[in-house]
């Protein structure tokens, strides 16, 4: 029985998704083994890596949550740090492509699966005319990835050392490889350059809160550097 059109674009969306998140996976995954082993590590029952990674999902966030959870932190302090952690989801919803994503059900899972690796898959220009499909596969399989991590290194933990070093660094490399790739592909140094510098400045005078300060310094200067280019012509 021959495959109608709809049936076909389906296939081709999940199979595009598939193949967007695939190098994400290979961050994401051991990430999550590695929040996995932590949570057993802690005292904690294996299944509430599941609870963590699959309704919080807030990757870095999740690591911190653990520790207060722990030390029975106040819930004003909990929220405080998830608002500070998560604050830089602010400027990723200014170009993700969430205007392609329609339906109330699945807006509101593409707005709770925006993920630091979500957001970096669809950073470029050819991501705007992403078929809603492609992007909401996309983010389930960055999800799973993670949740599956998770879940792994929980049930593993008991045979993983917690001597075991590294596993945590995977997501950090994983940014390096697409920031890399993304420079390759639009030969952007300035930008580059006044990431790297934004980053340096908030690392030197607040380096307990460096990503917020860093993103605050870089949408300024981004928003500085625009303005000042769009002088430029008004002047010739």
């Amino acid at each position: 029985m021959p495959t109608s059109p709809s049936e076909s674009s389906r296939t081709n969306d999940l199979a595009l998704a598939l193949k967007d998140s695939g190098s994400v996976g290979l961050g994401a995954f051991p990430m999550g083994v590695a929040f996995g082993v932590l949570v057993v590590h802690s005292g904690l029952r294996w299944w509430w890596a599941s609870v963590f990674s699959g309704f919080i999902y807030a990757g870095s966030l999740e690591f911190l949550l653990l520790g207060l959870v722990l030390a029975t932190a106040p819930l004003a302090s909990i929220a405080v740090t998830a608002f500070l952690v998560n604050f830089r989801h602010i400027f990723y919803s200014l170009s993700f492509p969430l205007h392609r994503v329609h339906g109330p059900l699945a807006k509101a899972y593409s707005t709770f699966a925006l993920s630091d690796e979500a957001y970096a898959v669809t950073a470029s220009a050819a991501a705007q005319r992403f078929a809603r499909r492609r992007i909401l596969w996309l983010q389930v399989f960055i999800h799973l990835y993670w949740a599956g991590g998770a879940t792994t290194g929980a049930l593993l933990g008991s045979v993983i050392p917690a001597s075991v070093t590294g596993l945590d660094f995977a997501v950090t490399a994983l940014f390096t490889v697409l920031a890399i790739d993304a420079l390759r592909a639009r030969r952007d140094i300035r930008t580059a350059v006044l990431a790297a510098g934004c980053a340096l400045i908030a690392r030197c005078v607040f380096p307990g809160q460096l990503l917020l300060v860093a993103f605050v310094l870089f949408t300024g200067a981004l928003l500085t550097r625009y303005a000042l280019v769009r002088k430029k012509p008004e002047h010739a």
